[in-house]
């Protein structure tokens, strides 16, 4: 039986794969994939890695030392890896392209209602029989035009449920998405959508290209009192110059479920120490953001295609 190693590995991700495997020895590391951890991969025939496991030269090397030259990607961003060194030592890579776009799409439209509606305040206020109504005053979804970055299969979903609130919707990819143009999406260039938009959401990933796509002079561009969104990959924000607008009020909202700094601090219980990084900290401190631990993906029915996805995958590839 082949042995796999799993790290940045959780209690749900036992339970998931425990329950859909039949076929592979399962190794469950609950550190991320460094340098320093690739050693505890030892004996195994492939690795299992997640979103924050850091796959560089340094650990590519070491891993193939190891004889290990087979990665699984328990997600669909490959963002974390040294492509060039991962060819030039033969590993063979698998990822999980697509899962559940909705799991993301409903994240990104629980961010953007929360934002408006203030729920997470409104809660705590009841709970300490607060029901007064000053502070909590909101705005409808109805009839604001919305620019989605990236139209693929999960700024489709997201497109789908804000047509169904009626929304002008806008969007911006490199090729556009004949599905898209059928619910009646406004192709625009970049700079266009920066400018009409009341609400911004991102679904694109995270390449050259695209990091820190939203910066000072694209901010500039934004409406004053824009509603920003971003579910996919946090370095595509420039977290200082976003932090910059915040302070001015040019940004009205702002919803993040992921951050470019996050591999030092998401999926962890970190209630009882010291968080150290001041950036993340002053996001925390403005009224108007709303961020989560990474978790647009945690749905049922995203892990049980996720776990099934990568079990097949990893199948395929020790099977060549």
């Amino acid at each position: 039986m082949k042995t796999i190693t799993l790290f940045s590995a959780k209690s749900y991700d036992k339970t998931f794969f425990d329950l859909h495997n039949n076929k592979f020895n399962l190794q469950y590391i609950d550190a991320r994939l460094t340098a320093e951890t690739a050693v505890l991969a030892k004996g195994s025939d492939a690795i299992c890695v997640f979103v924050n496991d850091e796959l560089s030269q340094k650990t590519l090397i070491i891993l193939n030392e190891l004889g290990i030259n087979k990665i699984a990607f328990r997600c669909a961003g490959i963002n974390n890896i040294d492509l060039t060194a991962a060819k030039s030592l033969g590993f063979t890579l698998m990822n999980v392209p697509a899962y559940s776009p909705e799991a993301i799409a409903e994240h990104t439209l629980g961010l953007i209602l929360t934002l408006s509606r203030k729920y997470h305040k409104a809660y705590n206020r009841v709970k300490e029989d607060n029901f007064s109504l000053t502070g909590l005053l909101g705005f409808n979804l109805h009839g604001k035009t919305v620019g989605i970055i990236g139209t693929g299969k999960i700024g489709l979903a997201t497109l789908k449920i804000l047509k169904g609130f009626g929304c002008k919707l806008l969007g911006h990819d490199l090729i556009k998405n004949a599905k898209a143009e059928e619910l009646g999406v406004d192709y625009v260039d970049l700079d266009t959508l920066y400018s009409q938009a009341d609400i911004i959401s991102l679904h694109c990933p995270l390449t050259d290209l695209t990091h820190h796509l939203i910066n000072k002079k694209a901010l500039s561009l934004m409406k004053p009192g824009v509603t920003l969104i971003n579910t996919s990959r946090g370095g595509l924000l420039d977290t200082p110059a976003i932090i910059a607008s915040l302070k001015t009020g040019h940004i009205g909202y702002l919803g993040l479920d992921v951050y470019e700094q996050e591999d030092k601090l998401f999926f962890e219980d970190r209630s009882n120490t010291i968080i150290n990084d001041d950036v993340f900290q002053r996001l925390l401190t403005f009224p108007n953001v709303v961020i989560t631990g990474h978790q647009g993906f945690f749905t049922e029915e995203a892990l049980t295609c996720i776990v099934q996805t990568t079990l097949s995958n990893l199948d395929k590839m020790l099977a060549s």
